[in-house]
């Protein structure tokens, strides 16, 4: 269950807290409304309980709170706007790759698509989706983890009213199954029909919380639905009648011959209407929130949608009532006034007979259907109030779709979990294989530019790295792949789509880092083989001879543009964001390099050039297969003015990952 104490929003400038003292419960197996009109502060509370907002106040998530979670997705689901991943992504790609970032099997992604009705979109992107199927693949995000909890701000909203049952039913089923539900929506018809519990906000402040009953009872204004030949006739009479009985009744003329009666009930309307002999044509209780002239008259719908000579109806004629009642005639429900036991949907109120019956939910395997409902009105006969046959109130809808089996997701960490998910991330998206292929050419074309002007050595021509520049194209490519490895998740969260954040971990970073690294040095070697390739197609077998020191060239080459792409990876992650990442990475050249020049100028560099002789002095060991050549050649590197700043800038940045990291942890 969920359990909210005292969430208060930080005090704004000259305004009052978007939310202040909200405490409430969402308990486990029913579903939870956070109702309140635009700017009620709904949101801003699922904020406040998802710790993506500082604030005051404690949410308890089964008994603890979320950053005290180690996997809170596992726990938690979260739909919070759009669907957070990158448009070029597909549908099945996406949830494949939050699949390894959750660490549950990757058959649970073609699970969840036969569930959400996707399986037909599952090559589409993510950008292409309309906003109901977008609504799908969302819950579709939050439910991939088997969470106990589902928290969805206005799940809802711009869908039309066939999806909004759909969405409905499968939130009611995930309760079903002692799933703790909790969605805001700004409309009190929904909340009333897709809800057992109410919880209203106005202004920041708790102002009611109901049962969906007395929501119902209380929150909504129920009146009584007349249509009538003679309706200012009957509008007189039950004027004069409710002044003869002292009892306040408001009788709305609609237009026509249709009335709304509030303050009294079918009973009373219909033995007025029969003791004068007024003929009536339809009677029923309706509840509606929008007071008389709210919207056209509910019967004229009612009778399009039906057949009254087949004594069946249409599509979405009945709603799911907050306790899984279905709209039909039958015994009263609860025993409750029937003026309270159904809802409009939200394009229109909906008119339902004088009763209603229970549905029962082990006819459907514990789970509560969605989908249309049958409601009858027959002929008016007698007071009026609506008749059903036997055989139609037996009628049972078709049951939902039934949700995937609960999985067992492995508490211990694996290593091959993150690398698994940044793979996924990486190669699904064509940026990566774009940014390769533009750094490619660019190289190539640098190349033989320099090459038809001379006067440039065969290391930096081969790397195409003009001394005019701070840094070659194939570096530059390293870090802004290094960048969107962090920064593109900022902009699209994956691992924690329902948070919004991207969780510091040791594990992910290591992983981020052995990918970036592994495609700077695929990118490093095919640059180098294609510039040698085009140059010696352009200009001969001179200028592709192999250097002498093409050992301690290819070191310093290699980390050169791995040290980028670290770069570009920890730069995005401290400061979340690709652009932030991408000028870390030119910020060593121009900055970072004169700095060190500076610091290196005198005795240090001599210093430094003796090294690998004197570590063999100190510990008197004989490097095997050569490897004081290697030493030599990694100490040059960093020796560099550029492998310095590198060095420098990595040591940097893995110095302030880390301590944000520590820092998140501790608050």
């Amino acid at each position: 269950m969920i359990q909210a104490f005292g969430l208060t929003s930080n005090s704004r400038k000259d305004l009052p807290p978007a939310v202040d003292d909200v405490s409430f419960e969402a308990r486990a197996g029913r579903v939870t409304a956070l109702l309140g009109a635009t700017g009620a502060g709904k949101t801003t509370a699922l904020r406040l309980m998802l710790e993506l907002e500082q604030g005051r106040g404690l949410t308890y998530f089964r008994g603890r709170p979320l950053h005290r979670i180690a996997h809170p997705s596992r726990e938690v689901g979260v739909l919070m706007g759009d669907v957070p991943g990158h448009p070029a992504r597909t549908v099945r790609g996406h949830l494949r790759m939050l699949c390894a970032a959750a660490g549950v099997p990757v058959r649970r992604a073609d699970e969840m698509l036969e569930v959400v009705g996707l399986v037909s979109l599952r090559d589409e992107r993510l950008g292409t989706l309309s906003r109901g199927m977008d609504r799908r693949l969302g819950l579709a995000c939050a439910l991939l983890p088997d969470p106990h909890t589902l928290v969805l701000d206005d799940p809802a909203e711009g869908l039309s009213t066939r999806e909004s049952h759909w969405l409905h039913g499968m939130l009611r089923a995930h309760a079903a199954q002692g799933g703790s539900v909790l969605f805001t929506t700004s409309e009190p018809r929904e909340a009333a029909r897709a809800a057992d519990h109410v919880v209203t906000l106005e202004q920041g402040r708790l102002v009611a919380d109901q049962e969906v009953t007395e929501f119902a009872r209380t929150r909504l204004r129920p009146r009584v639905a007349v249509r009538t030949p003679h309706a200012a006739r009957l509008a007189a009479l039950l004027a004069k009648e409710a002044r003869t009985a002292h009892r306040s009744v408001e009788v709305v003329q609609e237009g026509g011959n249709r009335l709304s009666v509030y303050g009294s009930t079918c009973a009373d309307v219909g033995e007025t209407a029969f003791r004068h002999g007024v003929l009536v044509h339809q009677l029923a209780d309706e509840i509606g929130d929008m007071g008389p002239g709210a919207g056209p008259f509910p019967g004229e719908a009612a009778e399009a949608a039906q057949d009254p000579r087949a004594g069946a109806t249409g599509p979405e004629t009945g709603e799911l009532l907050g306790d899984g009642a279905l709209g039909v005639a039958g015994p009263e429900m609860r025993g409750s006034p029937a003026a309270h036991d159904d809802f409009a949907p939200p394009s229109g109120s909906h008119v339902r007979g004088a009763r209603v019956m229970p549905a029962d939910p082990e006819a459907h395997g514990g789970q509560v259907p969605h989908s249309s409902r049958d409601t009858h009105s027959g002929p008016a006969e007698g007071n009026g109030h609506a008749a059903q046959s036997p055989a139609t109130a037996s009628r049972a809808p078709a049951p939902l779709s039934p949700l995937p089996p609960p999985i067992s997701v492995r508490s211990a960490p694996s290593p091959l979990r993150p690398l698994r998910y940044e793979l996924r991330r990486a190669t699904g998206i064509g940026t990566g294989f774009l940014t390769g292929a533009a750094v490619l050419v660019t190289s190539a074309l640098t190349a033989v530019l320099l090459a038809r002007v001379g006067h440039t050595p065969q290391a930096r021509l081969l790397a195409a790295w003009p001394r005019e520049l701070p840094l070659p194209p194939a570096a530059l490519g390293a870090g802004l792949l290094g960048a969107l490895a962090f920064g593109d998740e900022f902009r699209h969260p994956a691992l924690a789509a329902d948070r919004g954040t991207v969780p510091r971990r040791l594990g992910l970073l290591t992983a981020k880092l052995v990918v970036a690294a592994v495609t700077a040095l695929a990118l490093a070697f095919v640059v180098v083989g294609c510039d040698a390739e085009v140059l010696y197609l352009v200009y001969g077998r001179e200028l592709t001879e192999v250097p002498a020191d093409w050992l301690s060239l290819s070191a310093s080459w290699f980390g050169l543009v791995v040290g980028c792409a670290w770069a570009g990876v920890l730069a995005a992650g401290i400061f979340r964001s690709t652009t932030a990442g991408l000028a870390a990475v030119v910020s060593v050249p121009i900055l970072v390099v004169p700095l060190v020049r500076k610091a290196l100028d005198g005795g240090s560099v001599r210093a430094a050039a003796g090294l690998p002789a004197r570590l063999r002095e100190v510990l008197l060991l004989q490097w095997p297969f050569g490897g004081e050549r290697y030493l030599a050649g990694a100490v040059r590197v960093v020796a560099q003015p550029v492998g310095g700043a590198l060095t420098l800038s990595l040591t940097a940045l893995l110095c302030a990952y880390l301590l944000t990291a520590l820092r998140s942890r501790v608050r």
